[in-house]
């Protein structure tokens, strides 16, 4: 559906470059305690700001999983990255009595962006383990995996691929620093900003990638636990 994102106007796109600010600023600050109430106030914002934007891109239904990429308008394009930013800044938060639950709904966010993507052939990366296609992952523990017999072979599969995204996240960030001038300056023409918005989205689908694995080794730890506990 070739949708500009008209009907929620310039509304739909001041709340993403608001939670976009907020995203940069917290992820460049140098604020030494996470849990500062100024942090904090900026996490809540632009939550806020994120989940209306969210709230009203599924109701303008503007990307649709049967759809093609070249059907996506270059202007909506930069919304398919509403579900990561919704993660990153889910995982901003400090309540350490709802960490599990933070963990989880984060988890989900970048899930949704992750099978977003994958249906737009934006991408070619496998979803996370224990990750059915039908619909919703497995816990990271219900995974059949002899903790005690680590697969060698599976890790030193996740070492090449992981350096492989390091490299190619590095070589994404130089080209989006030589391109942003243009595009926030408004010089740069359709196929410019088109592509500048799909490399910000593989750079984001490398990162979603990453904080699924460490949110996973986090669950199993509080896991075992909250097991323990009981």
């Amino acid at each position: 559906m070739m949708a500009e994102a008209g009907t929620g106007g310039p509304r739909l796109a001041e709340l993403l470059a608001l939670g976009r600010r907020l995203w940069d600023e917290l992820d460049s600050s140098t604020e030494p305690s996470s849990g500062a109430p100024a942090v904090q106030e900026k996490v809540r914002q632009g939550l806020d700001a994120l989940q209306r934007a969210a709230a009203m891109v599924a109701q303008l239904e503007l990307f649709s999983e049967n759809e093609e990429l070249e059907e996506i308008a270059s202007a909506d394009l930069k919304f398919l990255l509403l579900p990561a930013l919704l993660g990153a800044m889910t995982l901003k938060q400090v309540d350490l009595s709802r960490r599990r639950e933070h963990l989880e709904s984060a988890r989900e966010h970048f899930l949704h962006f992750l099978k977003l993507c994958r249906s737009y052939g934006l991408g070619s990366f496998q979803l996370p383990p224990g990750t059915s296609d039908e619909g919703e992952s497995r816990s990271p523990s219900a995974q059949s995996q002899d903790p005690a017999q680590p697969n060698l072979v599976a890790m030193a599969m996740s070492r090449t691929a992981k350096i492989e995204r390091y490299k190619q996240k590095k070589e994404l960030e130089n080209k989006l620093a030589s391109m942003s001038s243009s595009v926030e300056s408004g010089t740069a023409d359709e196929d410019q900003i088109r592509e500048f918005y799909i490399l910000q989205i593989q750079k984001w689908i490398g990162t979603s990638l990453e904080e699924i694995e460490s949110i996973d080794q986090e669950l199993v730890i509080l896991r075992s636990r909250d097991g323990a506990r009981q």
